[in-house]
């Protein structure tokens, strides 16, 4: 695939991913669309890798998998934490609580 296809399709999934977060109020919707943005700037940096021929970015990607797996499994249990002792998964009841 072409260089500049990549990034075009790199933003475009950026773009759609910002745009969900955005409109959206569950916040497992919400961490589903920040993990998509993020794949998304490691797909741009995926096409520079190509562009470049060097080794280093593709292990900079693995390494951006691996904290972004691992960002995600602490999101998901704060946010199972949170539905269990809010009863709600809506961003906005969550930010209105006080105490």
């Amino acid at each position: 695939m072409p260089f500049e296809h990549l990034l075009v399709l790199s933003f475009i999934l950026f773009a759609l991913a910002a745009a969900g977060f955005l409109t959206h109020k569950n916040t497992i919707v919400l961490l589903m669309f920040a993990e998509l943005m993020l794949n998304a700037a490691n797909l741009a940096l995926a096409a520079f890798a190509k562009l470049s021929g060097s080794p280093e970015p593709q292990i900079f990607i693995l390494m951006i998998f691996a904290v972004a797996a691992a960002e995600a499994g602490v999101g998901l249990a704060l946010i199972i934490l949170l539905a269990r002792n809010l009863k709600t998964l809506d961003i906005d009841e969550i930010r209105n609580l006080k105490g």
